[in-house]
């Protein structure tokens, strides 16, 4: 492996609507974090890391998750000679379109025999020592000019995942028979017993120029739109090292929608599958969340703070408050602060119905939650009601808010810990715990953390207008702009008004 180039690429594009209503648009599955206090994504890149061999790993995402992707890198446990990059998408595209761009970049990079290793930022596996060996049996096979998936033995038949029908030896792996969609329960269970099918894991390892050249030859719809968009992309770039590449969203946009699965796995005749050495669990759903957690004596499990009482195979998640479960029988409760989801075990897949309709009726909390994340800091919507609002405002050390106005409202910020610089109009203050300061209406502010802790404070917002359209930004040091940044452009303090309606 040592004398091969391999880029892991972490595909973040997923919302995650089975764990409503803790991933949401605002705050997708990949950032959710399990009961060590760890994301989905941050356990991704460690173990991206420890196959990149000092090289890079690449991330492609929405243009909205950049800072929250970035912020979860540096969280990462990761070797200094590791370097992050990301390709920020302007809309959703599917799995080709990402796939083929990170290609291109590998190509950039390193060359058209480097190797690509594709891997979603949402699923859990545990054991590195195990995934580190089936990554260099893909790679092995992936230089040969094999595009490589991963197939994981199933242990029940299980109707929500992809099959793949392995067929004869490789020297690495097996020929691909077949991909099957998630299939019945009678043809899983005639799957489970047949012992040739595997559960489609949703990765890959390929050579960049091989990828590209079966694009070409299965899905030319697809693979001239991908040169087009990347042309666009970096005839333009500037000559100073960035860590993203964003997009022109027109050109982006005429990139088809498919998954690389239908567009050239599953016609491709240079397939073939290992067969995964490590466990795997795609995170699909609340019962797959709570069977990673350890059950009581009744077969109940619990993340956060709950109490039992004559019920049995139950899931709670909590948000902090208690919830206790009284002669309950395979439900799962998950509690947040803004929304409750109860549901009978078997129904975990049906979530996803909740979010459907929930969107249909514009109603908030399928894309907002009440704490958001900003690039830096976060916020916490504490009450809303006609005439004022109040907020908690966490500011990360180092961090700076963008300078700004406001027409139609006045704000009152009071220091409960760490301490804030504040310009305030023409004066600049430091504010410290139990001491406050004023925001007039039309006064040109900016809020920034200049200690090494983090800075808490509490807001009230008051006017007749309290929207997120009456904020005029005059300077941001994250880069944020309605023309293809990292981000759109949503207030410093919290989602747009119309949380739901897709991003400028």
């Amino acid at each position: 492996m040592n004398d091969i180039a391999l880029t892991p690429v972490i595909l973040s594009g997923g919302i995650g609507a089975r764990l409503w209503p803790v991933s949401r648009e605002s705050f997708p599955k990949p950032f959710m974090p399990m009961a060590d206090g760890e994301s989905l994504l941050q356990k991704t890149y460690r173990r991206a890391a420890g196959v990149a061999a000092g090289g890079r790993v690449l991330t492609v995402t929405h243009r909205d998750y950049y800072f929250m992707s970035r912020d979860e890198w540096e969280r990462a446990p990761h070797s200094p000679s590791v370097k992050a990059r990301y390709l920020l998408e302007p809309v959703s595209r599917n799995t080709s379109a990402a796939v083929a761009l990170a290609a291109l970049q590998v190509i950039e990079d390193s060359g058209p025999e480097a190797l690509l290793l594709v891997l979603a930022a949402d699923h859990m596996i545990l054991d590195q020592n195990g995934f580190e060996r089936s990554v260099y049996s893909a790679a092995r096979l992936a230089a040969a000019g094999h595009l490589v998936t991963f197939g994981v033995q199933p242990d029940a038949p299980e109707t929500g995942y992809g099959y793949i029908q392995a067929g004869g030896p490789l020297e690495e792996g097996h020929e691909v028979l077949r991909f099957v969609e998630k299939p019945s329960l009678e043809s899983a269970e005639e799957y489970l017993r047949s012992g040739d099918f595997l559960w489609n894991a949703g990765m890959f390892c390929f050579r960049a120029e091989t990828l590209l050249q079966e694009l070409k030859r299965h899905a030319p719809d697809i693979h001239g739109p991908v040169l087009d968009c990347w042309a666009a992309a970096t005839q333009n770039r500037d000559s100073h090292p960035m860590d993203f590449l964003t997009f022109p969203i027109g050109d982006f946009s005429a990139i088809p929608d498919r998954s690389i699965d239908y567009a050239v796995m599953e016609h491709s005749d240079r397939v073939a599958v290992i067969k995964a050495d490590f466990d795997w669990s795609d995170v699909g759903s609340w019962s797959a969340v709570g069977a990673l957690l350890p059950a009581d004596e009744s077969n109940n499990r619990c993340d956060g703070t709950a109490l039992f009482v004559d019920s049995r195979n139950t899931f709670i998640k909590t948000d902090g408050r208690l919830v206790a479960a009284l002669g309950l029988d395979d439900l799962l409760i998950i509690d947040t602060p803004d929304a409750l989801l109860v549901a009978p075990q078997d129904r975990a897949q049906d979530v996803k119905a909740v979010v459907s309709r929930l969107k249909a009726e514009n109603h908030p909390s399928c894309c907002a939650r009440r704490t958001g994340i900003r690039p830096w800091g976060t916020f916490t919507i504490l009450e809303e009601q006609s005439g004022y609002k109040i907020k908690r405002i966490e500011v990360w050390p180092g961090r700076t808010l963008s300078l700004q106005m406001h027409h139609h409202r006045s704000e009152h910020w009071v220091v409960v810990s760490g301490m804030a610089r504040v310009v305030n109009g023409e004066n600049e203050i430091f504010v410290r715990p139990n001491e406050s300061t004023y925001i007039p209406a039309g006064c040109v502010h900016r809020l920034s953390n200049p200690g090494r802790i983090n800075l808490v404070l509490i807001e009230v917002q008051s006017g007749e207008f309290l929207e997120e359209e009456d904020i005029v930004r005059l300077d941001d040091d994250y880069g944020r702009s309605d023309q293809g940044g990292p981000s759109r452009p949503t207030s410093e303090f919290g989602a747009s008004r119309h949380a739901c309606e897709p991003a400028p």
